[in-house]
Formats: structure tokens, C-alpha cells, sequence
């Protein structure tokens, strides 16, 4: 959430004892004593339910959870007084207080810590959005005003919804196995991405145009990436792999800025980067970019991308007019005549 500084994250065992525990999980990114820290600021217990999927609009969550998307409303307030207890039997957990996750040296030494915030998480609507034989969603998103929900999984189908009522108002076939990602665009259109390597670009039901790997589209790298994400600016493309390892490429060039090899020991299921509007640059400080990762190891880490040092253009220009005197001086000193 780029407006109050918030990482959102989730997860867990699902219906199995597995021993973790599922889960949404609110932390609060701040600056203390000019070091980047991430602090737990509240659970959301689901229950038998684990979250594999989320969206975020404004204060909305869409959570994929097995074969349903559940909305999800917070909101966060100052705490009215300091010792503050729970209610016992609760299921969900309140704010916590504060430890402070390894924090990131930061150059910067603002301070952005913010004291006696508390927030709270209401169910809304919830639909099932996926009607296999073994029906799981994999995919949500909204679409630009936040109106709208698309749903996609592993029977094939898209299928969009109002919000926050849930009504459907379109369901189409869009792939022949499942759909591993999709998104809305603000002229209507849908882009899908299948299992049975297909890219699809849709107007409502009828389709637009289609790419087709095996076709006519680039063949595949052995390398074992998994998860990839964009930052906002389209400068810079985050990648997660299979044995856990993260990297930052420039999305233009795909030179590799940042590499940790194996920073999880395990397959990486989301990366996403710090947003760059609302406190997105008051967090990063003198940082290009973040780059958060989680993974199977119930880990969420950040990775910092320092700012790369680059000449000012008005030294570049400085230098390109004195090559040009000294040269020009040269000319004349062997060529008296020349000017």
C-alpha cells in the first residue's frame, strides 16, 4: 500500500497440519534511526483457508483462497490509549508490539516511524471463482478504477466481477488448462496468460489477437525463474527462481543489477517492488529501488538496489565544449592559418 507504507503479505498451510499458520499479514515499513525496518503490525487469521493470490485497491484486499476470492476491507487509526489488551477467544490477532525485522542500512536519516498505529481487517463478499475438479484460483486483479475484479484458474475460465458486491457480469473460456496470469487494461480490454502457452489479448468474450510459443513466439530459457515483477516505471524487472535465488534487471537492457543465490534455499512464490508514489521514495532514501521476496520458507525478505553513480549532464556538457576549445586550439597552434 504506497499511501501508508504498508507490505501485505500471505500465505500458509491450507487445511493441512502443516504448522503454519494461515494468514494475512500487515507490516509497516518505516525508517528507524535511518535504517529501512519492517515491523509486524497485524495478523488476519483465515483459518482453514491459505491466500495464494491477492489485489490490492485502496483499502480493498482480493484474496485467492482455494477455489474463492474473499474481499477483504482495513483500515488503520491511532490507538486510543498505550496498554491495550486483547479480547480473549478473538481469532484474529491485534497489533503487536513492534520488533524490529534486520533492518536495512539506509543513508538517509529521516525518520518516518510512526507510533500507536493500529489496524483492523473486516470480511466482505466472497465468491467461488473457480469450478475444476480440483478447483483452485490463481490469479485476481482489479481494473483501473477499481470497479471490477477479473478471476482466473484452473478450469480455464475468466470471469469478472463487480465490486464489491461480487455479481459476475462476464465468464468465458480463455485457455485450455489453467490461467496463470491475467490483467485489465483501461480501454476494456484483458490479457490472459495460459498453461497451454498462449498469451490472449480480449475484448469482453471475443478474442483480439493471440501468441502462440510454440508458433510464432521466443523459445524458453532453462533458467528456473518462476516469479517476475515490473516496477511502476517499467525501469526495472524483479525475478525469483525455483532454487530461491533474486535478481534485478534493467527491463530495457536485462543487465543484472542485483543477484543473491539462494537467498530463500527455496522456490520463491512472489515478488513485487516498492512502490514509487506516495511514501515510496521517502522510504527508499538515496536506494534506486526494493524489491520484496517471499517464499515456501514463510520468509519475507527486501532487497535494496544502491543508486548507481552517474556523471551529471552538465559536467558531460562542461567536458564535450573544453574537448572542443582544447581541440580547436590545437588545430590553430599547428595550423596557424586555420582560423
Amino acid at each position: 500500500d504506497p499511501s501508508a507504507g504498508l507490505l501485505i503479505a500471505a500465505g500458509g498451510g491450507g487445511a493441512a497440519k502443516t504448522g503454519i499458520k494461515n494468514g494475512v499479514h500487515f507490516l509497516q515499513l518505516e525508517q528507524i534511526n535511518g535504517r529501512l525496518s519492517a515491523s509486524l503490525l497485524h495478523s488476519h487469521d483465515t483459518e482453514t483457508r491459505a491466500t495464494m493470490n491477492l489485489a490490492l485497491a485502496g483499502n480493498i484486499l482480493a484474496a485467492g483462497q482455494d477455489a474463492h476470492c474473499q474481499l477483504l476491507r482495513f483500515q488503520t487509526h491511532q490507538q486510543k490509549g498505550k496498554n491495550k489488551t486483547e479480547k480473549a477467544g478473538c481469532k484474529e490477532q491485534g497489533p503487536r508490539q513492534r520488533k524490529g525485522a534486520a533492518p536495512v542500512e539506509k543513508k538517509s536519516g529521516a525518520e518516518t516511524h510512526q507510533e500507536g498505529v493500529e489496524l483492523s481487517v473486516e470480511n466482505l463478499q466472497a465468491v467461488q471463482t473457480d469450478f475444476s475438479p480440483d478447483p483452485l484460483q490463481k490469479v485476481v486483479c482489479f481494473n483501473h478504477d477499481n470497479t471490477l475484479l477479473a478471476t482466473g484458474g484452473t478450469d480455464g475460465y475468466v470471469r469478472v466481477w463487480k465490486v464489491p458486491s461480487l455479481e459476475k457480469v462476464l465468464e468465458f473460456r480463455a485457455h485450455e488448462g489453467e490461467i496463470e496470469d491475467l490483467a485489465l487494461g483501461p480501454d476494456g480490454k484483458l490479457v490472459t496468460v495460459g498453461w497451454d502457452l498462449k498469451a490472449s489479448v480480449w475484448q469482453k468474450d471475443q478474442l483480439v489477437t493471440q501468441l502462440h510459443w510454440q508458433e510464432n513466439g521466443p523459445t524458453f530459457s532453462n533458467t528456473p525463474y518462476r516469479y517476475q515483477a515490473c516496477s511502476e516505471s517499467g525501469t526495472f524487472l524483479g525475478l525469483g527462481t525455483v532454487t530461491g535465488s533474486v535478481a534485478i534487471y534493467i527491463a530495457f537492457s536485462l543487465q543484472r543489477l542485483y543477484y543473491v543465490r539462494e537467498a530463500h534455499g527455496i522456490v520463491v512464490t512472489d515478488v513485487a517492488f516498492l512502490p514509487e508514489k506516495g511514501r515510496g521514495p521517502e522510504l527508499l532514501g538515496f536506494h534506486e529501488t526494493a524489491l520484496f521476496s517471499v517464499a515456501v520458507d514463510s520468509r519475507c525478505q527486501l532487497h535494496l538496489l544502491p543508486s548507481r553513480r552517474s556523471v551529471p549532464v552538465w559536467l558531460l556538457l562542461l567536458l564535450c565544449v573544453g574537448l572542443i576549445v582544447t581541440t580547436i586550439l590545437l588545430l590553430q597552434s599547428v595550423f596557424p592559418g586555420f582560423l
